[in-house]
């Protein structure tokens, strides 16, 4: 299992507000403050003081660095991971995030959350249990059991019990933070969930749709890391663009085949929301794994060095998702060189991809999947 470090997920709960005739309102939090958890919180601290009705003024953001967090609530900005954008004052920095992974954080958060509490995962990967995919929304909504045994809090015990949809979207936070006009997914399974997320994140110029299907939305936010990994490889060769379109038609077509293998009850449709095709070719042009990839063509430092270089603190997940699709497809037995290439049952490109970022194969074979 590899620990999942991105931890931007959006919480509600409900307050009771007044004496003669109690009002519930939601109140809000960002846990994490990279570039995209900062840029959803500007728009959340924006939106919810627009809906004093339906929502607490303020939105807290919690991170790790009381410097940084000092800043924010000084000067209104992210000056590590969103600089030059400033920030709602009704966003409130508290530095009180102890963890830096998903189930570590999940744990320290149990017990302390009201039992009508809502989630909403920003986080784009996966996780793998014993070669099975699993979702990162499964697992802080609970319904997986702890990842080891010496972090289990009970026998059999979960992490969080809580509702938890998925937002995933052609994105880049920036672009968000800045009042670009976007679209995004949100994947739910409780309905009126679902229209609450939307409340709150739904403005002119970030288009919210949702969607039936937290599964799909985040499936597709996973897997398109992985090819953008490809699509960085195409640009550090100097390929066409051709090329480069090419291998993201393919990398399309092993997505829904991944999530046709793995989750049989996602709806194909999905694929064709904001979460999906338009993810992907966002990603495969302007995103951070597309970048990195990119680099390591050209520079030949290792990813590691290169996240270091590049990054400024934030995490690469494309090539973590790769080893988990490659963890999983080898252990059922799927990524081995077969004979009919038609074959529902093959993922070339995903396995070519993996091969170059880990086993040494040269980037240009990138096309010779």
């Amino acid at each position: 299992m590899h620990a999942r470090t991105t931890t931007t997920t959006t919480t509600c709960s409900m307050h009771n507000n007044g004496v003669r005739r109690p009002v519930q309102k939601y109140q809000v939090a960002i846990i994490g403050s990279g570039n995209w958890g900062s840029a959803i919180a500007k728009v959340a601290g924006e939106n919810v003081a627009q809906q004093p009705e339906l929502f607490e003024p303020q939105v807290k953001m919690w991170m790790q660095n009381r410097d940084l967090a000092d800043i924010v609530n000084t000067r209104h900005e992210n000056t590590k991971y969103l600089p030059g954008i400033k920030l709602p004052t009704n966003v409130i920095a508290v530095p009180d995030l102890l963890a830096t992974y998903v189930e570590e954080t999940c744990r320290k958060l149990r017990g302390h959350l009201r039992p009508d509490a809502k989630a909403v995962s920003l986080i784009k990967g996966m996780s793998v249990e014993d070669g099975e995919p699993q979702l990162i929304s499964e697992l802080i909504n609970g319904k997986l059991s702890p990842f080891s045994p010496k972090t289990q809090p009970t026998p059999g015990g979960s992490l969080l019990d809580i509702d938890v949809s998925v937002l995933c979207g052609a994105n880049i936070a920036s672009e968000v933070a800045k009042g670009g006009f976007s679209e995004a997914t949100i994947g739910y399974k409780d309905r009126q969930a679902g229209e609450v997320w939307r409340k709150l994140f739904h403005n002119p110029t970030f288009r919210i749709n949702t969607v039936d299907d937290v599964a799909g939305v985040e499936v597709c936010g996973a897997l398109k890391n992985v090819v953008a990994l490809g699509a960085g490889f195409c640009d550090g060769l100097g390929l066409s663009s051709n090329t480069k379109a090419a291998v993201i038609r393919c990398g399309l077509a092993e997505m829904r085949k991944f999530a046709q293998t793995f989750f049989s009850d996602i709806n194909m449709q999905t694929f064709f929301e904001s979460c999906g095709v338009a993810d992907l070719i966002v990603t495969c042009f302007s995103g951070r794994n597309r970048k990195v990839s990119e680099a390591f063509v050209v520079t030949k430092k290792s990813f590691e060095a290169l996240e270091k270089d590049i990054l400024n603190g934030q995490k690469l997940q494309g090539t973590l998702t790769a080893q988990e699709a490659h963890e999983v497809l080898e252990k059922k037995g799927l990524t081995d060189e077969y004979e009919s290439p038609s074959s529902f049952a093959r993922f070339p490109l995903f396995r070519t991809i993996y091969q170059i970022a880990f086993e040494g194969l040269a980037p240009s074979h990138i096309t010779a999947f």
